[in-house]
């Protein structure tokens, strides 16, 4: 299950014959621990935030030897640790909104919902006129149908 192996939990219980809901336990056991262990087969790319995070707090304070070392065990770049340590400072970066601006958010949310339910009403009108018109259309033809073959008649 752990990388750089990356099997799945299934994968896993056909080759050895253990029980799939045991080695859902032990997986969970291992990330109490604080063991990085993907929920997939997955790149590391798409491992989810914790994992990443988990990595990037596990390689906090080391030297490029042995992140380098770290990587190759876990089947990682030194590239994507540094990548998921840049995002996980970066996301501390947002400001967070004062009431006002929660607000204001608010106040404007609830206006497009109103636009968006009048633009809503106003296209189920303009449909409903159009099947009309092409009802009185098709009425239309087939009237002038029907009096082109009275007048042959």
């Amino acid at each position: 299950m752990s990388p750089p192996h990356r099997q799945s939990v299934a994968r896993i219980s056909e080759e050895l014959g253990i029980h799939v809901i045991t080695l859902y336990k032990w997986r969970k056991t291992w990330r109490l621990q604080g063991e990085v262990v993907p929920a997939s087969e997955k790149d590391p790319d798409g491992w989810s935030a914790a994992d990443k995070f988990t990595v990037v707090l596990e390689t906090e304070g080391m030297n490029a030897t042995e992140l380098s070392a770290y990587c190759r065990e876990r089947g990682l770049l030194p590239e994507q640790v540094s990548r998921w340590r840049q995002a996980a400072q970066d996301a501390n970066e947002k400001p967070v909104l004062t009431l006002k601006e929660q607000k204001e958010l608010e106040k404007l949310r609830a206006q497009d919902q109103r636009e968006i339910k009048a633009l809503k009403k106003e296209l189920q009108r303009k449909e409903k006129a159009m099947a009309e018109m092409v009802a009185l259309l098709v009425l239309r033809k087939k009237w002038e149908a029907f009096c082109s073959e009275d007048a042959e008649g």
